[in-house]
């Protein structure tokens, strides 16, 4: 039985699959046909009513009157023919959504006005790495529901395993799929008109300069020294801002390559290191030199704790889902005023609520 049921959710669904079919109606027909859909989505008419109600705010009508708006806007077409049918290959789902503009309007209406409708064009119009995808999940689903960049490329080698649940939003159903479409497959059934390109064998010497190209602005979540640093290389190369946010204490870091090009990385927290010194160390070496990035004098007791337990008593790193919640929504505030051209300097900036809330000294 067991044997027979995977077989069918084989055919049905691609188990690598990450980006959904936009289609038409009459496009419809053969995913029927061939029972890939388990489910229909069609909340149109709600979203129409959203539409409208965001258009003209305040505004109380009748039944014809909403009836009227609705005409108004499909302009003779029928309900199925108006906008666009999302169908998500590894769920099955078939969603009605409205045509991409209008669904942007409507999704990002109540960020209004602390985004303005022109500074959500603009935002919309950005293209954000994202690098490390645990941590930088957060950020990448928090700016993506903020509407803070319109395309992302994310970059990640691993697969979601079980000691990953605790700070990353996901599914057990999900255990074994790899951390860029994990993440792809969230962004979309945000946005299905998002532009996601996935780097699935993360960031190699190959690689790097390419994943670059055409970025706006750069999140480094991973835990790989060499990637750190080569990542920043590069982004100082082509005038990229770079975000980081470390998990502890809430820390911040903001490095602003675009307006400083000469800036020192990691603040000169590293001296004159540069990726190709730290290709190789082991990880007692790589400890070391990841303290340094992030100031061990500034850590929170309970990582530095940590710090010496590593490949001991613990496998790695702790980190908690409130932090990373946290941090999600540090970086994308950052994110949003540097890609809007408002003052955000480069520095460290702690949110640390031990210290804001919890009253520690």
């Amino acid at each position: 039985m067991i044997v027979s049921a995977s077989s069918r959710l084989t055919e049905n669904f691609d188990a690598e699959s990450w980006r959904p079919e936009l289609l038409d109606v009459d496009q419809l027909a053969d995913l029927f046909a061939n029972h890939r859909v388990t489910a229909v989505h069609d909340r149109i008419d709600e979203q129409l009513e959203e539409l409208i109600s965001a258009r003209g705010p305040g505004r109380v009508r009748t039944p014809a009157e909403w009836a009227a708006a609705k005409a108004e806007v499909l302009q003779g077409r029928d309900p199925a023919d108006y906008g666009t049918w999302a169908f998500y290959p590894w769920s099955g789902r078939l969603v009605h959504v409205l045509p991409r503009d209008e669904f942007r309007f409507v999704r990002t209406d109540r960020n209004r006005n602390k985004i303005t409708r022109e500074e959500q064009q603009v935002l919309l119009g950005k293209r954000v790495a994202v690098i490390g995808l645990s941590v930088g999940n957060s950020a990448a689903l928090t700016a993506a529901m903020e509407g803070v960049g319109g395309a992302f490329r994310l970059a990640d080698f691993d697969r979601l395993g079980l000691s990953n649940f605790n700070r990353l939003r996901t599914g057990v159903h999900e255990l074994g799929v790899e951390k860029t479409v994990l993440c792809a497959r969230q962004l979309f059934e945000l946005d299905p008109y998002l532009d996601v390109e996935i780097w699935r064998e993360g960031l190699t010497g190959d690689s790097t300069g390419e994943f670059f190209d055409g970025v706006d602005l750069v999140v480094e979540e991973c835990d790989t020294a060499w990637v750190k640093i080569a990542a920043r290389e590069q982004a100082r190369e082509r005038r990229i801002p770079v975000l980081m946010d470390t998990n502890d204490r809430g820390l911040l870091d903001v490095e602003r390559f675009d307006l400083e090009p000469d800036r020192p990385l990691f603040h000169g927290r590293i001296g004159d290191v540069t990726s190709a010194e730290v290709a190789h160390l082991d990880r007692a070496a790589m400890v070391e030199l990841m303290v340094q990035m992030v100031d061990g004098s500034r850590i929170s007791p309970a990582l530095a704790q940590a710090m010496t337990e590593i490949g001991r008593t613990l496998s790695s790193w702790p980190q908690l889902a409130s932090g990373t919640m946290l941090g999600g929504a540090i970086v994308t505030d950052a994110a949003r005023r540097i890609l809007l051209g408002r003052p955000q300097p480069s520095g460290r900036h702690y949110v640390d609520l031990e210290q804001l809330v919890g009253g520690a000294p």
